[in-house]
C-alpha cells in the first residue's frame, strides 16, 4: 500500500515537472517569438526609414492614428505639417489609404510660410502604405519643372508663329513681283519690302541661335578684362545709322576707365540691344542717353529713354522670349521680342542683373549692372580657394 502511494506521488512529481518544463518552454517560445516579431518590424522601419532617406523627394511617416513618426523640414515649410499635425484634407487621404491600401496622387498649391507674399508653388502629393501601420506622404515641389514645360512650348509655339510671319511676307511680295514684273516702279518697291523681310527673318534666326548658346551651361568659356568705356562706343557706333534713321540723338557721360571681366562681344551685344530697344520705341527727335556709373565694386550702365514706356503689369514679362507688351507696335518696329531675353542671360552669365525703372509715356531706363573686374577676379579666387 505505501510502494503505491509513493508510486503515485511520483507520477504527480513526475508529470508536475514535466508540466513545467513543458509551460517553461512554451513560455520561452512565445518570448522569442514576440522578440522576432519586435526585430522584424524594427528591421521593417530601419528599412522604411533608410528608403525615405534616400529618396529625392521630401517625406512625412505617419501612424494609424495620423501621428507623425518623422518628416522632412519642408513638409513644414510648405504647410503640409500644421502646429504638429497633417493639414485637415491631407490627414483624410491618409486615413483613406489605411482603409483601402491603395495609393492616392494629389497636388496642392501651397505658399512657403517662409516667403509669405510670394505666390503659391505646385506641390505634388503621393500617398501610400509602407507597412501594416504605417503610411509614407512623399512631396515633391512641381512649380519649377511646370513653368519650364509651359516655357518649352510657349517657346515652339512662338517660333512657329514668328517665323511664319517673314516667310509668309517673303512669298507673297515674291509673287506680288511676278505679277507686276513690267512695271519698273512697282518691282523696286515691293523689292525693297521683301528685302526688309528677308533682313527680319535672318535676324530671328540669328537671334535664336544666339539664345540658345547662352542658354548652354558654361556659355562664358574664356572671360577676360573689358573696358566700359570700349563697350559703349562700340555699341553707340551700332546702333548709329538706325537712331540716325528715325531722328534719334545718342548721347552718353558718366565715369570712365572702369574694368569689368567677361566677354566683349556679348557685353556689346547686350548693351547694342537695349540701345536698339531704346532707339525702336522713342519718338523721332527725343535722345537716347547712355550713363555709366560705379559703387561698391559694381558698375552700373544705363541707357535712357523719354520714349512710350512700360506699364506696372508688363514690367515682370519684358524679359520673357517673344514677349511684346504691344503687338501692333511691336510688328510697325520691327522687333522680335528676343532682345530683352539675350540681355538678361547676358548679363546673368556675367554675375550681374538688369533693373528696369519706366513709367507709362515718360520713358524707361535699363540698367545693366556688373562686378567691377577686380572685385570678380577677387571673388572667383575665393571661390577656387575654397573648392580647393
Amino acid at each position: 500500500m505505501q510502494e503505491a502511494m509513493t508510486f503515485a506521488v511520483g507520477l504527480m512529481l513526475g508529470a508536475a515537472i514535466i508540466g513545467g518544463i513543458w509551460l517553461t518552454e512554451l513560455r520561452i517560445r512565445r518570448y522569442r517569438e514576440r522578440q522576432e516579431i519586435a526585430s522584424v518590424k524594427t528591421t521593417t522601419e530601419e528599412h522604411v526609414m533608410l528608403i525615405l532617406d534616400t529618396l529625392p523627394e521630401s517625406f512625412i511617416l505617419v501612424d494609424q492614428d495620423n501621428a507623425i513618426i518623422r518628416a522632412s523640414g519642408l513638409a513644414t515649410n510648405f504647410g503640409l505639417i500644421q502646429d504638429g499635425v497633417l493639414r485637415a484634407n491631407l490627414a483624410a487621404i491618409v486615413s483613406e489609404v489605411f482603409v483601402t491600401g491603395e495609393a492616392r496622387d494629389v497636388e496642392f498649391d501651397m505658399v512657403s510660410i517662409r516667403k509669405r507674399h510670394s505666390r503659391p508653388r505646385r506641390i505634388w502629393v503621393r500617398v501610400a502604405k509602407a507597412s501594416s501601420d504605417r503610411v509614407v506622404v512623399l512631396f515633391e515641389d512641381q512649380t519649377d519643372k511646370l513653368r519650364l514645360e509651359k516655357t518649352r512650348r510657349d517657346f515652339v509655339s512662338n517660333i512657329s508663329h514668328e517665323l511664319k510671319t517673314p516667310i509668309g511676307g517673303i512669298k507673297l511680295l515674291a509673287e506680288t513681283i511676278t505679277n507686276v514684273s513690267d512695271d519698273g516702279e512697282q518691282v523696286r518697291h515691293f523689292a525693297s519690302s521683301l528685302e526688309a523681310e528677308s533682313d527680319r527673318l535672318a535676324q530671328l534666326v540669328q537671334e535664336i541661335i544666339q539664345l540658345s548658346r547662352l542658354q548652354e551651361s558654361d556659355a562664358l568659356t574664356d572671360p577676360r578684362t573689358v573696358s566700359v568705356d570700349a563697350v559703349v562706343a562700340e555699341a553707340l557706333t551700332r546702333i548709329q545709322v538706325e537712331a540716325d534713321a528715325r531722328k534719334i540723338e545718342l548721347v552718353h557721360g558718366g565715369e570712365t576707365g572702369l574694368e569689368v571681366l567677361g566677354d566683349d562681344v556679348l557685353l556689346v551685344t547686350a548693351l547694342r540691344n537695349l540701345l536698339d530697344n531704346a532707339v525702336r520705341y522713342s519718338h523721332p527727335h527725343s535722345r537716347v542717353s547712355v550713363v555709366v556709373s560705379a559703387e561698391n565694386n559694381h558698375v552700373s550702365i544705363a541707357v535712357i529713354d523719354a520714349g512710350l514706356g512700360i506699364p506696372d503689369d508688363a514690367k515682370e514679362r519684358v524679359f520673357e522670349r517673344f514677349y511684346r507688351g504691344d503687338e501692333a507696335r511691336s510688328r510697325e518696329t520691327g522687333g522680335s521680342g528676343l532682345g530683352l531675353s539675350i540681355v538678361k542671360h547676358i548679363v546673368h552669365d556675367h554675375g550681374g542683373e538688369v533693373k528696369l525703372w519706366s513709367q507709362v509715356r515718360q520713358g524707361s531706363t535699363f540698367t545693366i549692372i556688373l562686378p567691377l573686374a577686380h572685385h570678380a577676379i577677387q571673388a572667383a579666387r575665393i571661390e577656387a580657394e575654397g573648392e580647393n
